[in-house]
């Protein structure tokens, strides 16, 4: 199944691949939106599999010949090959899902399971409830961990 992105998930994707080094702040501050929804949004796009990594760009003409050679080969033969920019049209984009239990894809609209301040997808009710059932321990001990942060952070 593909998820439409609205303006600020495409407004986060656009300001982070321009520097991926940016702050939740430096990004809340260029769109004029809270640090909290910035990070909230960002976490949504990692959980959904949209954001897989957030990698360097290496100008490979900045490093010292006697430094390339220590390299591992595979690694300057990438280098010089990377493109040097990257521009994508970010407007009306979908995003195929895949079910976190199944693995298959979401062809209409997901079950979100949601706890603590993670989400995540499944193309029917029994693979979220199959989910939830495998992995029930595990989800308790995130909420309880989540829960003892936020408190933390209050006091």
């Amino acid at each position: 199944m593909t998820v439409d992105l609205d303006n600020i998930d495409v407004a986060i994707i656009k300001s982070l691949m321009q520097d991926g080094r940016k702050s939740f702040r430096a990004i809340s501050r260029e769109l004029k939106i809270s640090t909290p929804t910035i990070k909230a949004r960002y976490d949504r796009l990692v959980n959904m599999g949209l954001i897989k990594s957030v990698r360097p760009e290496i100008d490979i003409s900045k490093i010292s010949v006697s430094a390339k050679k220590k390299l591992p080969n595979e690694l300057v033969d990438y280098l010089k090959i990377q493109k040097k920019s990257l521009h994508i049209n970010l407007d009306n984009l979908k995003v195929k899902l895949e079910c976190e239990f199944c693995e298959g894809p979401i062809h209409e609209k997901p079950k979100v399971l949601k706890f603590a301040d993670i989400e995540r997808f499944f193309c029917c009710s029994s693979c979220k409830n199959d989910y939830r059932e495998k992995y029930g321990g595990r989800i308790q001990s995130l909420i309880e961990e989540y829960e003892e942060n936020k408190k933390m952070k209050k006091a």
